[in-house]
């Protein structure tokens, strides 16, 4: 213990005597998101409000998602489900900084977030041998060194985000897969949840949909104004029904479901592959690059309307709407007014648009 407190302090003293860079010095992007290139290469992307390039640093292999550190600029790029790495990139110089492995018999399960204002980072993972779920913590500023994990009170957790008071609310799919190739082996009896947790790992509050919504994968999440939380998920019954996607939920409160009108709902495939409010709250959004939809919602659940694009799926929010992002290389905005381009890029987005913290 004396060790790694000597470890520590020395860490934080040499921070104090280095230059401090922050989000500035690698172009002020506004978010963050991972692309496949037109020669098959792959590379993590910095975008500004605009939808221009304020950075690149090619990747190994194929990103999914990530998260930005709140102060420095530095991202942890997560590889494609299931991971055996994530990557702490340098948004400035371009190098990596960090390369982090979950302990053996565990996976990364494609997302992460900063709690702590930056000190920590959680990230989402799940046991191999039983899809058991958990979440790792990892000292930052210390060289993103392993000091604790705690459990998800779920199998399969993908998206962790977090909450005022640094409060961690989890999507654990519900999903037990093979390791090797991500066969699902649990479909008949999936139970997916939304679980609440201290920042300590103590579970707060599970919560389950119904009995006949038990194949409904939650996945994804996304945080709206005084703790409600939506969530995106995947639907694994039988395809011909056309059932909710998305969720809204609060702390001690029945989950919200809702639903677009059944000819367009149908279009989704069963399948949400992002999620994000609006700055303000007022509006939340899902994408399906299945459907080649965005759908558009207020926050207590009523439909306001869809948007076509092929292969749509990165989101985030804007003020008074939401980027956009598809496989094809766009970059869009979808507002009231309707939709209107940023731009057209050379390279095939990912699913997700990482949004940093706003200064």
């Amino acid at each position: 213990m004396r060790s790694d407190r000597r470890r520590f302090m020395a860490a934080l003293l040499a921070a104090s005597t280095v230059p401090r860079l922050s989000w500035a010095d690698a172009g002020n992007p506004a978010f963050l998101a991972c692309a496949r290139e037109a020669d098959d290469s792959f590379a993590l992307y910095g975008m500004t409000e605009s939808g221009a390039d304020s950075f690149r640093v090619a990747l190994p292999a194929r990103g999914h998602a990530g998260a930005g550190h709140p102060t420095r600029p530095e991202a942890v790029v997560f590889a494609r489900r299931p991971g055996a790495y994530a990557l702490v990139i340098d948004c400035v110089g371009g190098g990596v900084l960090h390369r982090l492995t979950p302990p053996e018999g565990r996976q990364f399960n494609g997302h992460g977030v900063f709690i702590g204002g930056g000190e920590i980072l959680v990230t989402t993972e799940q046991r191999a041998s039983d899809s058991a779920g958990l979440l790792g913590l990892w000292a930052a500023r210390d060289g993103y060194r392993r000091i604790a994990e705690c459990q998800t009170g779920g199998i399969g957790p993908h998206e962790v985000v977090r909450l005022p008071g640094d409060l961690l609310v989890v999507g654990n799919g519900g999903i037990a897969t093979d390791p090797t190739d991500r066969t699902k082996l649990n479909i008949p009896d999936m139970r997916p949840n939304l679980a609440y947790l201290s920042p300590e790992g103590a579970l707060l509050e599970t919560v389950e949909l119904a009995q006949a919504l038990h194949f409904n994968s939650i996945r994804h999440l996304a945080v709206g104004r005084d703790g409600l939380i939506g969530f995106a998920m995947q639907w694994e019954g039988d395809p011909i029904e056309a059932v909710p996607l998305l969720g809204l939920h609060r702390r001690g409160k029945a989950p919200i479901l809702a639903t677009a009108p059944e000819p367009e709902q149908r279009v989704l495939q069963g399948y949400a592959g992002s999620i994000a409010f609006d700055r303000a709250g007022d509006q939340v959004a899902i994408t399906s690059p299945r459907g080649g939809r965005l759908h558009r919602f207020d926050a207590s659940g009523r439909f306001l309307g869809a948007v076509t694009r092929g292969d749509v799926c990165g989101l985030a929010g804007l003020d008074g709407g939401f980027l956009l992002t598809d496989g094809g290389g766009g970059i869009l905005v979808a507002e009231d007014a309707g939709i209107r381009a940023l731009g057209l890029r050379g390279r095939s987005w990912d699913n997700h648009v990482i949004a940093l913290p706003r200064t």
